[in-house]
């Protein structure tokens, strides 16, 4: 596993970086063999980068034969700097690099997914119907495609409309986004014939990003002629990532993905943030509050069905991919 910086520092600049520049981990099979890439992209909310959906999520791709990678990308944690593009440019030059670098990480660069939860469902979908919009600042990234071949969204933020999940546009966007932010980034009216084919999952009974997000962007890829496969189950809210037995005992993976928030933190305790409180950043690292036995088993039985989503998407990425 390796730590990939994507920018040069004249390339990025975010006002609540606190220092931190994107980067990919990789995970790559030691063996000479060429294998396709997966691309994770957790979520959080643009708030912050969920380890959760991060690392386990890598390993389950890896084991499955795919060189894996997860991004890290920019984030907004307290809602008080608009990202605009940026996390589009994150993850655009995310997968240029990894294409550019296909020899060195032996993949396949025409066999290129991407996987992205919640927010990074958002920022995966944001690449499949705006590739065309993201140029890249370095002619060395620029003439390779940041158009994947295929996304995996699970339980994505899609519309920016009726059933959004507000606070992801205003991380995104700001509290006052203009109609036509708000259009450009609300997904399901950006599909066309271009979009790559897509694999969306969520479950019914969501109780953060309403369920209609996946329903809304599957209908477009139908009304598109896209390719796409969409599978809702019944029971089980946000956030559930693999859901198998390691996330339910909460072993959620190596925590780097949460570097931009160390980092502020770290500033914020020093005072060398105006205007941000010391504490301002603690509550991201809380512990989880004990959940009630009731909820608890009914959280394991939800479990017990979602967790085969991961065996769906990769039968359908291998027709997908041709693999």
């Amino acid at each position: 596993m390796n730590r990939h910086v994507l920018w040069e520092p004249p390339e990025y600049s975010y006002p609540m970086s606190g220092g931190f520049v994107p980067f990919v981990k990789s995970y790559v099979h030691p063996d000479p063999s060429t294998r396709p890439a997966m691309l994770v992209v957790p979520g959080g909310g643009y708030c912050f980068v969920a380890p959760s959906e991060g690392e386990p999520v890598a390993r389950k791709f890896y084991d499955a034969g795919y060189n894996a990678f997860v991004l890290t990308y920019t984030v907004n944690p307290l809602s008080s700097c608009p990202l605009y593009m940026q996390p589009l440019k994150d993850i655009s030059r995310a997968v240029r690099f990894i294409r550019k670098s296909a020899a060195d990480f032996r993949v396949h660069a025409q066999k290129l997914a991407v996987c992205g939860f919640s927010a990074g469902g958002h920022l995966c979908a944001s690449l499949c119907v705006h590739w065309q919009d993201v140029s890249d600042p370095d002619p060395s990234y620029h003439r390779y495609s940041n158009r994947p071949d295929a996304a995996i969204l699970s339980y994505p933020v899609i519309t920016a409309g009726e059933k959004a999940h507000r606070g992801s546009f205003v991380a995104l966007l700001g509290e006052n986004a203009a109609p036509e932010q708000l259009e450009y980034m609300s997904l399901e009216k950006q599909v066309d014939q271009n979009t790559p084919p897509c694999f969306l999952w969520q479950t019914a009974a969501d109780d953060a990003v309403p369920v209609e997000n996946s329903y809304l962007f599957a209908e477009a890829c139908h009304a598109a002629h896209v390719e796409y496969a969409h599978h809702v189950f019944t029971r089980g809210g946000h956030g559930l990532s693999l859901a198998d037995s390691a996330w339910l005992r909460g072993e959620h993976g190596e925590p780097y993905t949460t570097q931009q928030l160390v980092m502020l933190r770290d500033k914020a305790k020093a005072g060398d943030l105006a205007g941000v409180a010391p504490d301002a950043f603690d509550g991201f690292f809380a512990p989880p509050g004990e959940m009630d036995p009731s909820q608890r088993e009914k959280l394991e039985r939800a479990c017990a069905v979602v967790r085969v989503w991961p065996q769906l998407a990769i039968a359908w990425l291998a027709d997908q991919l041709a693999l």
